[in-house]
């Protein structure tokens, strides 16, 4: 089980999730094909970055990177990570996140008990109330330097990634409480029922968990839900609103509630109080929250609202995508396998067309038949799991030349089914290199496939497969080359999307993504040149590694 996640939040690499176990073992980020986290992110080093568990927290140490490494927008050398910390390096963002926060926030606010207190509800002692308007028709006092630190504060954690809306109300809580002295806090969701479900909860000394039997008033609630108006009461335990023996014995003395208005409705409340009094000696018992406060809590509220407000929108958003992605997946697999299936019972039925007249040589042709559509359902099978698993390349030491000299075989094959001239040029004086043999062999193959492809129906179609060494960057280097029509310039950009297929019922539209994706694990990259007319080369280039250390 994890006991940490990395999330990347933005660049090459967005919206993939990391689990970080808790163990001895060193976790090394960067760009290299042996980093445990390897990102796409040329601005990333080959080793960037290391992570260590010493037993209680996750440490990030810079291995002297080019570019260094930034936490929540401060360059780092070494330093103890904490939930929500926004890591940078390179182009990249990643989240530091910890997921039992959220267990034990969510927990506590189950506890919170809500009171019915509604008996005499007109005689309440409301000091004062202000509607919920947007902060720009607010009074925000700016001589009360906490008040503005405390939106500022509130704005970052509003755009601090989070591991659930539940941590982001309670770190939010925390600065409500600290900034207005508060002695406890919670946020109040309503349901579409309209029932109040407590979704955070925090005190200002002490745990964040709530005491056994700990209260809150439901009828400020729904007075505040009713009226759209926050509200400020002192004296709460002498106030007839909070009649109820239980809100006594709590000891409540003050009360601010604000309602949490989103663009369109009131989405909950915000409740703050205090339950000891303030003594100052030579004094009398003063009031601690004060009309300033209600109107810096008023406007937290509407903050918290509107990111509520936001993460449901988004979360209906990242729900309808997964069905249309889901929905585009299954009709273009379904596509595909009904060809693959239409070519197996074209086979069949010259298979049983052969036996059934003693034709020999039918029966073979229907057999030729149904093994190729054999390995187009291999192909297939096989280009789907290279690219839905995220996976760090079984480095060996390996000879780049044997391993495409093996596709070359496959390819002559092909090409000569399909009519087309296939030449394979070793390059000479190749250095042995660290890659996965069986990724590279696939990549390879994808890209020489898919040439042959484009060349078959075109006279004098020619694929040229070669291989090759950068000596001054230490890249291996291999060239795959075609003679057909080449590539148009509006369909360049999308030769990599998935299911981006214009050979029509011969491609799946996964074959260059999932070459590309090999060639990235590997640290490297594909490059294009091609021409209207003029045909198409691909180049991919890798690191070579250090065999020698394997």
């Amino acid at each position: 089980m994890s006991t940490a996640t990395l999330l990347v939040v933005h660049g090459p690499n967005r919206g993939t999730r990391y689990d970080l176990e808790g163990s001895d073992k060193e976790i090394i980020i960067g760009r290299s094909a042996g980093c445990d986290i390897r990102l796409d992110d040329s601005e990333v080093s080959r080793r960037h970055l290391r992570l260590h568990f010493d037993g209680t927290d996750f440490i990030a140490r810079d291995l002297n990177s080019a570019n260094g490494t930034r936490l929540n927008g401060r360059f780092i050398e070494t330093h103890r990570l904490a939930h929500g910390d926004s890591i940078r390096i390179g182009s990249s963002v990643l989240s530091f996140q910890l997921p039992d926060i959220t267990v034990a926030t969510t927990e506590a606010a189950r506890q919170i008990q809500l009171v019915d207190d509604t008996a005499d509800e007109q005689r309440s002692a409301i000091v004062q109330s202000l509607p919920a308007e947007p902060p720009s028709a607010l009074t925000v006092h700016h001589t009360e330097v906490h008040d503005a630190r405390l939106l500022h504060r509130i704005a970052e954690e509003l755009v601090r990634p989070t591991h659930s809306q539940e941590t982001l109300l309670s770190e939010i809580l925390k600065l409500v409480l600290a900034a207005v002295g508060a002695d406890r806090g919670c946020f109040l969701l309503r349901e579409p029922d309209g029932s109040l479900r407590p979704a955070a909860f925090r005190r200002r000394l002490g745990e964040s968990v709530p005491a056994a039997g700990e209260t809150f008033s439901r009828s400020i609630a729904r007075y505040v839900l009713k009226q759209g108006q926050a509200v400020r009461t002192s004296d709460a335990a002498r106030d007839t609103r909070f009649g109820g023996e239980s809100i006594v014995t709590g000891g409540i003395r003050e009360v601010i509630c604000a309602p949490m208005r989103g663009h369109e409705e009131l989405l909950g409340v915000l409740y703050v109080d205090t339950v000891t009094p303030e003594v100052i000696p030579g004094y009398a018992t003063t009031t601690r929250l004060t009309d300033d406060h209600l109107s810096s809590v008023l406007a937290v509220a509407r903050q918290a609202a509107l990111a509520v407000e936001a993460r449901h929108y988004q979360d209906a958003f990242l729900k309808a995508e997964r069905f249309a992605a889901m929905g585009q997946t299954v009709a273009v697999l379904s596509h595909h396998i009904r060809n693959i299936l239409q070519g197996m019972k074209g086979g069949g039925y010259l298979i049983t067309r052969g036996l059934e007249e003693g034709n020999s040589e039918m029966v073979m042709e229907g057999w030729s038949v149904v093994e190729r559509n054999q390995s187009r359902i291999y192909e297939l099978v096989t280009d789907m799991l290279s690219f839905s698993r995220d996976r760090v390349p079984k480095l060996e030491r390996a000879d780049l030349n044997a391993v495409c000299g093996e596709v070359s075989e496959l390819a002559a094959l092909r090409a000569q089914e399909s009519g087309v001239h296939f030449t394979w040029q070793p390059g000479s004086d190749i250095p042995a290199a660290a890659f996965d043999r069986e990724a590279i062999h696939r990549a390879v193959l994808n890209i020489v496939s898919n040439a042959i492809d484009a060349v078959h129906q075109t006279d004098g179609g020619a694929v040229v497969l070669q291989t090759g060494f950068d000596a001054d960057k230490e890249m291996m280097l291999v060239a795959v080359s075609d003679n057909g029509p080449g590539i148009p310039e509006d369909q360049r950009d999308n030769v990599f999307n998935v299911f981006e297929s214009t050979k029509g019922a011969r491609g799946t539209g996964l074959g260059l993504p999932v070459s590309r994706k090999i060639i990235r694990e590997h640290g490297g990259r594909i490059s294009i040149d091609t021409q209207p007319g003029a045909g198409t080369r691909f180049v991919l280039s890798w690191p070579r590694g250090n065999p020698d250390a394997l």
